[in-house]
């Protein structure tokens, strides 16, 4: 690794390595991450996603590999790296019994701002976020979703170059999801890389350029959305039948006739099939249709994201 910044990398590591006992939380794990853009960390519980993100932030020490943020190292410059990364954990880290200013007041005060500038830079932020009706309200009487807002524009009291979101929406309903996914690309937009830590595969698709997947403390893909689901060498055909008690029938068939997993969806006529191309998946089609089965409607894709990681960690979906 070079000892100078990468040219528009934000975060490159190489074998980094941490050990909790007997443990091997992370295990030689190598990223690259582009100035500028979100960068997905994908997996599930466990995966070592947040351990990763503690070391690049200082937070804790690699036992193994190197690490360094826009060229700094992560252990010989801590204080460089602090100066230029924000972090917002996996819990509200405001103090729950002090209003959403005197919160936002209180760090930018820590922060070197004065009293004047403090006091309109939280305004600034509550406005921003929404928060503005709450701003004199204690943040323990805020929703689920309005704390992450607040933890977020917390983050960003002094803009960072580099800011890292550890699974920033676990809990939230789709409303306050979707108000944390447009502050995520608000902050972008200003310059600002956001390395985001996810186990919601929909996040990573809406919201990261490009994805590591992480299990085991190991990076086992790696790239945009389209190179990950091109990586796993199929596609899928989605189809919508007329009479839901034929679908368990269509099941058996699908997967008879394309020895791959089929899955059926959450609505009682459809099911989700993978294919290795459009020529099979006609195949598959006039099998239903001598069988009798009615197909209404069906359309052809890429595997989505979750289909992805259930084929990478080799957990498959339901099969006949």
């Amino acid at each position: 690794m070079s000892p100078t910044d990468p040219a528009g990398h934000a975060i490159e590591t190489a074998g980094l390595v941490k050990v909790f006992g007997e443990t091997r939380a992370v295990d030689g794990v190598d990223l690259a991450v582009p100035a500028g853009t979100v960068y997905g960390v994908l997996g599930p519980n466990g995966a070592g996603k947040t351990t990763v993100v503690k070391m690049l932030a200082t937070l804790l020490r690699p036992d193994g590999g190197e690490a360094r943020v826009f060229g700094k190292d992560v252990v010989r410059d801590a204080d460089a790296v602090r100066s230029r990364v924000s972090l917002t954990g996996q819990y509200a880290s405001v103090d729950e019994d002090l209003t959403g200013t005197e919160n936002l007041v209180l760090l930018a005060r820590l922060l070197g701002h004065s009293r004047p500038a403090a006091r309109e830079r939280a305004a600034q932020l509550l406005e921003a976020f929404g928060l503005s009706a709450a701003a004199a309200r204690q943040v323990k009487q805020y929703s689920g979703g309005m704390r992450r807002r607040i933890d977020i524009a917390a983050s960003i009291l002094n803009t960072p170059d580099l800011l890292f979101l550890d699974e920033p929406t676990t809990g939230l309903d789709p409303r306050s999801r979707n108000q944390v996914w447009e502050i995520v690309r608000a902050v972008v937009a200003q310059g600002t890389t956001v390395l985001l830590t996810t186990q919601y595969l929909d996040e990573a698709d809406r919201l990261a350029s490009r994805i590591a997947v992480i299990d085991h403390g190991k990076v086992i893909a790696e790239g945009t959305k389209g190179e990950l689901k091109a990586s796993v060498g199929s596609g899928s055909v989605h189809v919508r039948l007329r009479d839901p008690a034929q679908r368990d029938e269509a099941v058996r068939l699908l997967a008879a006739v394309l020895d791959e997993s089929v899955t059926p969806d959450p609505d009682p006529v459809a099911l989700t099939a993978r294919v290795d191309d459009a020529r099979s998946a006609a195949e598959a089609l006039a099998e239903l249709a001598r069988a009798g089965i009615v197909v209404d409607t069906f359309a052809l894709g890429q595997p989505s994201l979750d289909e992805v990681f259930l084929a990478l960690t080799d957990d498959k979906g339901v099969t006949a």
